[in-house]
């Protein structure tokens, strides 16, 4: 069963059909969409700031989802997702976007609608991302507008996840 605690006496919120990973944790000013998930060892902890999590968002196995105190919030849109071991930090991530596996996002920084960080990019505090571009490196930088191909890939791993979500079942 996944470890749901409060925090400061608020508990997390979910919408319908969200499916929680036996380790994943949620804690605290969380409040969740519809169809979303929280995949094995993921961590979403609302204990110092709020987190808003839209529909059918994934947070995929080891990914961190925080804030700063006192500074900022984490706000994901709709069909978001986020790579294996991201960590996304007292951010805005508008609707379809994908951050990639292992990219850091930090506080205060805007991923406009549309677009994908890549894996191991390092968008830094305050950067806003371009709507419908394709950001990577140390620090990210944009790369190239988003193409057919990778529009794609944004648009069908929401979908996928919440395929994958019914698969999970015990032995």
């Amino acid at each position: 069963m996944a470890i749901i605690k409060a925090a400061k006496g608020l508990k997390p919120i979910f919408g319908e059909a969200c499916f929680l990973a036996d380790n994943a944790s949620v804690i605290g000013d969380v409040k969740m969409g519809d169809h979303c998930s929280v995949w094995f060892n993921a961590v979403v902890r609302g204990d110092v700031c709020r987190i808003e999590i839209g529909d059918n968002c994934n947070i995929q196995d080891g990914a961190v989802i925080h804030g700063t105190l006192n500074h900022s919030n984490t706000i994901l849109g709709k069909n978001v997702s986020i790579g294996h071991n991201a960590i996304v930090h007292g951010c805005i991530v508008e609707d379809n976007v994908l951050i990639g596996m292992g990219a850091i996002v930090m506080d205060n920084a805007v991923i406009k609608t549309g677009s994908m960080i890549a894996a191991g990019a390092v968008v830094l505090a305050n950067t806003i991302v371009e709507e419908d571009s394709l950001y990577a490196g140390t620090p990210a930088k944009k790369i190239k507008d988003i193409d057919a191909k990778l529009r794609q890939v944004i648009d069908k791993t929401p979908e996928n996840y919440i395929m994958y979500s019914t698969w999970i079942g015990e032995v």
